[in-house]
C-alpha cells in the first residue's frame, strides 16, 4: 500500500461515532422487545446461490468470492434473505408467528453517496409466519415509536400497496409484462419528479396517454381515507387492486387502534420500493431533514421464505440503516454528544495517595459509575487535569494529603461549573445524581 486507508464505501466509526451509533442500536433494541421481539444473529457470509435470484436488477450488487475449497460464497446483502434462510433451516424450533430482531453489517458494491455505503448496519425487524394487516401495522407502529425514542422531527411515513402499482399499471391499459417497468419508473419520484418519471416510463415503451394517466393516479395525495376511497372508484375493475386497497383500510385501521398518531402516516400511491421480493404492504419513513430519500423502510414480502422452506410462509419487516440514522442525527444534534464513556477521572495526587485514588475508583466502578484512574503518577497533577479535559470526562476527582486528612475529595467539573469539597463518602452519591 502506497497511502494508509480504508477502503472507499467503509468507515471506520471512532469513539464519538460508535457511541452515538450504540445508543441507536440500545433504542431499537428496547423497542423491539417491549413489542415481544427476539433476537437473531446470522453469519455475513452465505452461500452465494441462496443470495442469487432473489434480488432482481440489485443482483450485480452482490460481493462473490471463492474460498479456499472452491465453494462459491458470498457477502450478505441484506438480513432479509438469511432471515428466509434460517426459517427454513430451523423450522422445527420456531413457533410461528415470529418476532425477530437482528442487527449487523452487510454489503453491496455500489457506488458510495452521502447516506449510502458498500459497508452498512442494519437493524432488521420481522413477523414471520402472519398474513393479518395487524402485522403490518405492528411493524409500521415499531418504525414509528422508533423514530420518535431517537427524537427524530417531522417524519411521515409513505404506506401503499404492490398490487395498488400494479393496478395503476393495469388500468392504464399495460400487461403484466410492462408492470416491472413502470414499479422501476415509479421508484424514482422522488429523485426525478413527475417529469422525469415520465420520461422513465416513455423510454420503457409506455404509450403518452397511458404514462399520463399512470403518474395522475399515483399522485393521488390527500387523508388516508380519501385517497384508498379515491383509487377504490379509479381502480373498481382490478380485483387484486381492490383487495390490495381493502388490505390498506386494515393496516390503517390497526395503526389508528394501536394509537399512532395520524401525522405520522399517509397513503402514498407514487411509493413503489425497489426490491423486487416486495408482495405487498410496502412503506417508507421520510423526513425534510433528509432530502437525499427515505430514512428507512420496509414491506411484506410472502414469498421469499418459501423459497426456501418450499410452503408459503408470510412475513413482513423493516430495515433501519444506522448508517443514514447516525449520520442524520449527528446533522441535527440528536443523541449523544459525548466522546467518551467515562464519567470521572480519578487523579494521583502522588505515590502516597496512589492507594485512596485506586480505592476511590473501585468504589465508583462497583457503584455503575464509569470510571478512568489515572495512570502516569509521575506526571502531575496538572497534565492529568489536562488528560481529562481532553477525554472529554465531566469530573475530575482530587484526593490530596490535606483532603485524606479532612475525609474529602474535590470534585471537578470540567463543563465549567467550578469545584467542591465533597465528603468521601458522598462522592458516589453525587455522581450518581449529577
Amino acid at each position: 500500500m502506497t497511502k494508509i486507508q480504508n477502503i472507499k464505501g467503509m468507515r471506520d466509526h471512532l469513539p464519538q461515532a460508535m457511541l452515538l451509533r450504540q445508543h441507536i442500536v440500545g433504542v431499537l433494541t428496547q423497542v423491539a422487545e417491549r413489542h415481544g421481539f427476539e433476537p437473531l444473529q446470522t453469519p455475513v457470509v452465505e452461500y452465494a446461490e441462496a443470495l442469487e435470484g432473489k434480488l432482481g436488477d440489485d443482483e450485480k450488487l452482490i460481493y462473490r468470492f471463492e474460498d479456499h475449497g472452491g465453494r462459491r460464497l458470498a457477502l450478505r446483502y441484506d438480513q432479509t434473505v438469511p432471515l428466509a434462510r434460517v426459517v427454513a433451516q430451523y423450522a422445527g424450533q420456531l413457533a410461528l408467528p415470529w418476532r425477530r430482531y437482528a442487527y449487523g453489517p452487510s454489503y453491496r458494491g455500489e457506488r458510495p453517496a452521502r447516506g449510502r455505503y458498500r459497508e452498512f448496519y442494519q437493524f432488521d425487524v420481522d413477523i414471520v409466519g402472519s398474513n393479518a394487516p395487524l402485522a403490518d401495522a405492528e411493524i409500521v407502529a415499531v418504525l414509528t415509536e422508533s423514530l420518535e425514542a431517537l427524537g427524530f422531527p417531522g417524519f411521515t411515513t409513505l404506506l401503499n400497496h404492490r398490487q395498488v402499482i400494479g393496478g395503476i399499471a393495469r388500468a392504464s391499459g399495460l400487461d403484466e409484462a410492462a408492470a416491472g417497468g413502470v414499479y422501476r419508473a415509479i421508484d424514482k419520484f422522488d429523485k426525478l419528479g413527475a417529469d422525469g418519471v415520465r420520461e422513465e416510463l416513455l423510454r420503457s415503451g409506455v404509450a403518452p396517454g397511458a404514462a399520463d394517466q399512470i403518474l395522475a393516479l399515483v399522485q393521488t395525495n390527500g387523508d388516508p381515507g380519501d385517497v384508498l376511497e379515491e383509487l377504490s372508484g379509479r381502480l373498481a375493475a382490478d380485483a387484486r387492486a381492490v383487495a390490495a386497497l381493502e388490505n390498506l383500510r386494515a393496516v390503517v385501521a390497526g395503526l389508528v387502534e394501536m394509537g399512532v398518531a395520524p401525522e405520522r402516516y399517509r397513503v402514498a400511491p407514487r411509493l413503489a420500493r425497489g426490491l423486487s421480493y416486495y408482495t405487498g404492504l410496502v412503506f417508507e419513513a421520510i423526513t425534510p431533514h433528509w432530502p437525499e430519500g427515505s430514512l428507512l423502510g420496509g414491506g411484506r414480502y410472502d414469498e421469499l421464505i418459501g423459497q426456501f422452506a418450499g410452503r408459503p410462509i408470510p412475513t413482513v419487516g423493516l430495515a433501519f440503516g444506522i448508517d443514514r440514522l447516525h449520520d442524520v442525527m449527528e446533522e441535527l444534534g440528536l443523541g449523544p454528544r459525548s466522546s467518551t464513556t467515562a464519567r470521572a477521572y480519578v487523579t494521583i495526587f502522588g505515590p502516597g495517595q496512589a492507594a485512596a485514588s485506586l480505592a476511590l475508583a473501585r468504589e465508583l466502578r462497583a457503584g455503575g459509575v464509569n470510571t478512568l484512574i489515572a495512570l502516569d503518577i509521575a506526571a502531575g497533577l496538572g497534565k492529568q487535569l489536562k488528560e481529562a479535559d481532553r477525554k472529554g470526562v465531566r469530573f475530575a476527582l482530587v484526593l490530596g494529603p490535606d483532603e485524606l486528612a479532612r475525609g474529602e475529595v474535590i470534585v471537578k467539573d470540567l463543563r465549567g461549573d467550578g469545584q467542591r469539597s465533597v465528603p468521601r463518602t458522598a462522592v458516589l452519591e453525587l455522581l450518581r445524581g449529577e
